[in-house]
């Protein structure tokens, strides 16, 4: 039998079982995969049933590499440290165990919506990219697609480390003022289709274009 194990830090170790009556292991591969250049991040709304648990679990099996709870204004749920953030990292330890990741996403700790504002201008600042899906904003995936590009060059120029955030509201939407307030901090919005997604599925659809962009699918 064969084994593939990983410690969720960027080691992955291809292993046979020799002998398993006398617990024998012999190790085939020992490699350290180095983490992304530029790295995804999703800063998920607390969401009812369930959804956002659903959103980070697809998202750790696409590739996220950072989760960041969301407070909304229009959150019905509400985050209870010890239990919330316990929950929640078994979801991502699950799907990583799952899709046989090197690395496990970081779960950092939640933030409110001036918080937010914080990470647009420093993303200005360090040349980063956030992106706020809105089913009523006016870009499509193709210009902010554009914009992946930009950073990727940057990036592949000088070795730093950027980050492309997706900002993904509740069940009811993102409230208009918290839109405008994140563009207004340097945002950018983006409207995926013509559909209108759920909470669960509108950051890992936003996440597997972005990966592709990014040349993660290659």
């Amino acid at each position: 039998d064969s084994l593939d194990l990983s410690d969720g830090k960027g080691v992955r170790i291809h292993a046979t079982i020799t002998d398993s009556e006398n617990g024998l292991v012999r190790v085939d591969s020992f490699i350290k995969e180095p983490a992304p250049t530029t790295r995804l991040s999703l800063i998920q709304a607390l969401a009812k049933t369930g959804h956002d648990e659903q959103a980070i679990d697809m998202a750790t099996q696409i590739g996220v590499d950072e989760v960041i709870p969301w407070c909304a204004n229009r959150s019905i749920s509400k985050w209870k440290p010890g239990r919330t953030d316990k929950r929640w990292n078994q979801v991502l330890e699950a799907a990583t165990e799952q899709s046989r990741r090197a690395w496990m996403p970081q779960l950092l700790e939640p933030v409110t919506s001036k918080q937010i504002l914080a990470i647009c201008r420093r993303a200005c600042v360090y040349g980063s990219l956030v992106v706020v899906l809105h089913q009523d904003a006016t870009d499509s995936f193709s210009k902010i697609e554009n914009y992946v590009n930009d950073l990727t060059e940057k990036c592949l120029k000088d070795g730093k480390t950027r980050t492309v955030y997706v900002i993904v509201g509740p069940e009811g939407g993102i409230s208009e003022e918290e839109v405008q307030s994140f563009i207004d901090a340097g945002a950018k919005s983006c409207v995926l289709g013509s559909n209108i997604l759920r909470a669960s599925t509108a950051g890992p659809v936003c996440l597997s274009l972005l990966s592709r962009a990014l040349g993660r699918y290659e």
